[in-house]
């Protein structure tokens, strides 16, 4: 059994290369668990938003945790890197409650154009060009970047944990006569104190003692935090009615109208899935020989194909999730992690309801702390021109403030421009740049229609 074991090892050592990135296997498997910790909400929150949209609510639960294992083994196998993917957030309430309820939009016709979003992920992820426009980014914006999606994941923790809420006046603290609000707080605390102390897996320790914590506390309803499901165990039964859910003729028919919405799918979910897998890896600290963070080809190709494939299973687009940051904050540096992730999935389609109990409350502590982690590195700006250091420091306010990642590259990428102009340094007025411009104008036009 023991050479059974260290065969194993040695085979997971050379698969995907764990020891050269400097981490073991204990370490990639914790990182998976903390990230599946982190991003398992989906499983409940996808399916209630697509049944919105006249969607079974259980068939969307099976597609969403399929689209999960596939999404991230094929991240895991294809581009051993440490990313989870699953159908995100953005998307799914743009297909649910603006495309098929408010447009009237037929769920086929909405699934055909996260196909043809895909696709044109997928084409652009087979030619150098995908690659070309991320490192057409400046380092003010690549700063940004960083800085915003750090802020980014804060501000969902924090406003999961109800610690901050919306008032007449923008965002105001909880009140701390509500007991969710006090238990958030101490899972900030006890996620810190384990992090301080060294504490193996302390963002997933701090997941756990929250979530039973939740047991005994209450909303202001009455309702408990956290509610056992009354049965732990649902065999699944994949919705094959769901398989290859298009309609190409309804949708033909109907191109000026949905044209826009697609082009809107692809340019969102293009940038936020290029700007998620940066921040992951720059996070990481991986390299490659140019010293940029560590994203092939192979990483741009396994997103797009997840998302081709995730509308063929009848969910809404697949993508690079921030959470896996959780993971890498535990550690995670390969693939293993994702195939880790990956693996829960699957497992989660028969324990499902007991995963989906994890509340957003116990989940926030971890968020807050690794967007907290991400702005740690504000003295970076150092390595910015004086001039230059509004870019980054602009797109984080807007991110704080908005909890619009998308709106904030948008504008760091023409303030840049701006800069570029008004300092006369035309050898940076690239036509790749110009073109970025054009077309983060056109995703803002559209984002504006849109409504979102």
């Amino acid at each position: 059994m023991r050479y059974l074991w260290s065969g194993m090892r040695a085979c997971l050592d050379r698969a995907f290369d764990i020891s050269g990135r400097g981490s073991s296997i204990p370490k990639e498997v914790v990182a998976g668990i903390t990230t599946f910790g982190a991003m398992a909400y989906i499983m409940a929150v996808n399916p209630n938003i697509l049944a919105s949209a006249g969607l079974d609510q259980h068939a969307m639960v099976i597609t969403t945790i399929a689209s999960a294992v596939v999404g991230s083994f094929i991240m895991a196998v294809g581009a051993n890197l440490p990313i989870a993917l699953a159908p995100v957030m953005s998307s799914n309430v743009v297909f649910a409650q603006i495309v098929v309820v408010r447009m009237g939009v037929p769920p086929a016709q909405a699934f055909t154009m996260v196909l043809l979003g895909g696709l044109g992920f997928l084409f652009l992820s087979l030619t150098p060009w995908r690659r070309r426009i991320v490192e057409t980014f400046p380092l003010s914006v690549k700063q940004g970047i960083h800085f915003a999606i750090g802020a980014f994941v804060a501000h969902i923790g924090i406003v999961n944990g109800g610690l901050v809420t919306k008032g007449g006046e923008g965002l105001v603290f909880g009140q701390l006569s509500n007991p969710v609000v006090l238990l958030a707080l101490a899972g900030v605390f006890l996620a810190m104190m384990l992090k301080w102390a060294r504490i193996p897996a302390a963002i997933l320790l701090s997941v756990i003692a929250v979530t039973i914590a939740g047991l005994w506390v209450a909303h202001p309803d009455g309702s408990r935090v956290t509610q056992l499901p009354a049965h732990w165990v649902d065999w699944p039964s994949y919705p094959w009615f769901m398989l290859f859910p298009y309609d190409f003729h309804g949708l033909f028919a109907n191109l000026f109208l949905v044209l826009p919405i697609t082009l809107y799918f692809f340019l969102g979910d293009f940038f936020d899935a290029t700007g998620t897998m940066m921040a992951v890896m720059q996070r990481s600290g991986l390299k490659d020989k140019q010293g940029q963070p560590l994203l092939a080809k192979s990483a741009f190709v396994a997103d797009a194909t997840a998302s081709v494939i995730g509308s063929a299973l009848g969910t809404s687009t697949v993508s690079a999730y921030l959470e896996s940051l959780v993971g890498v904050e535990e550690g995670g540096r390969t693939g293993l992690t994702a195939l880790v992730v990956a693996c829960l999935f699957a497992v989660s389609s028969i324990l499902w309801p007991l995963i989906i109990c994890v509340p957003a409350v116990a989940t926030a502590p971890a968020l807050i702390l690794v967007g907290l982690g991400m702005l740690g590195s504000l003295p970076d700006l150092k390595s910015l021109a004086v001039q230059e250091r509004v870019i980054p420091l602009f797109m984080l306010l807007v991110t704080v403030l908005t909890g619009d990642f998308m709106v904030s590259l948008a504008f760091g990428l023409l303030l840049h421009t701006a800069f570029v102009l008004t300092t006369r340094k035309w050898a940076e007025l690239t036509l790749m740049l110009c073109g970025l411009d054009c077309v983060f104008i056109l995703y803002l036009v559209l984002s504006s229609r849109l409504g979102n």
